[in-house]
Formats: C-alpha cells, structure tokens, sequence
C-alpha cells in the first residue's frame, strides 16, 4: 500500500463533526479585518479521537485547515464496552466538564460539543454534566480533558493488587453474580 492509499483510507475511516464556525474580527487601522474560526472534532468511533480549530478568510479553508489539525491531533481513550471506566471531572479556564459511566442502553446524554466529541471516540452510554462557562472550545477542551484523564480498568487492577472483577462498573458485577 502506497503512503497516498494509505491517506484516502485514513480519511474514509475517521467520521469528522464540524462543532462551530464564528466569525471573528480584528480591528486594525483601516476598519475591521474579518475571518471564521471553524472547530472540527474527527474520530473513529473506536476510541480514537481528535480536535483542530482553522482560521481563514473563507469557511471552505478554515474548515480544511481545522479538519487536518484534528487528523494530526488523534488520542486515545480508555473505553469499558460502550461506556467510560470510570466517572471523572475535566477543567479548562472556566469550563469543568463531568462524565459518568451509564449501564447499556442509557445512551448519550450530553449536548452540543460534548456530544460530538463523545460519540466521535465511540462512548454509546454516558452521563454528563457540564458546568461554570459555556464557550464552546473551553467546553470541547475540557471533554478532551476529562477522556484524557480517563484510566484502564486493567491497569488499574493491576496497579492496585485487585481483581479487575472489583473494578468492574456495578451492572458488570450484577451480570457476573446473577
């Protein structure tokens, strides 16, 4: 496989959500200077998932730019079947976003760019609250923060001396006893 096939796969494989586009200006001597600031989050839905914020003169190209900086930007997050492992708190200036882990068939219970992000990486049951500012790219930021923090329940395990069966979330030891 040639690196070009390799980049047309890439970019078949990874579903990309454009979060938003703003117009923002700057003020200069002559007037005010226009451009759009596009927020693009791309993922696998396997657990891979990434941001990119692009800025032009036109939405066309700042949407280009963002989408490539998201694909150069990639992370992975632990995921426990469809759900996160553990609940944890993300922080980025004044936005904090809590996630929690939800049996299966909860759904994705989040809005806007915690949504797009969180189905991106693949997560199907989930709880989330978001709290303090509501900008947008703080919002996104701060998801991107709470997965990144987001542990392997194997890992820990072992980390801790236990069972992995102690750290399973409560439907998990429910199905396993019953």
């Amino acid at each position: 496989m040639s690196k070009y096939e390799k980049k047309d796969y890439e970019k078949d494989e990874l579903e990309e959500r454009v979060i938003e586009i703003a117009r923002v200006t700057k003020v200069v001597k002559g007037g005010r200077r226009f451009q759009f600031r596009v927020t693009v989050v791309v993922g696998d839905q396997k657990g891979k998932v990434g941001m990119g914020v692009g800025k032009a003169n036109s939405v066309p190209d700042a949407m280009r730019k963002a989408s490539e900086r998201a694909r150069r930007d990639l992370h992975f997050v632990n995921l426990a079947g469809t759900t996160i492992p553990h609940q944890t708190l993300g922080r980025v200036s004044g936005a904090r976003v809590l996630l929690k882990p939800a049996s299966p068939g909860t759904g994705v219970i989040a809005a806007g760019g915690v949504r797009a992000v969180l189905e991106s990486a693949g997560v199907k049951d989930i709880l989330t609250k978001s709290m303090g500012s509501n900008n947008v790219l703080n919002v996104v930021k701060a998801t991107f923060d709470a997965l990144a923090q987001l542990k392997s329940p194997a890992e820990e395990a072992a980390r801790r001396g236990k069972p992995l069966k102690e750290l399973l979330p409560f439907w998990e030891r429910r199905k396993q006893h019953g």
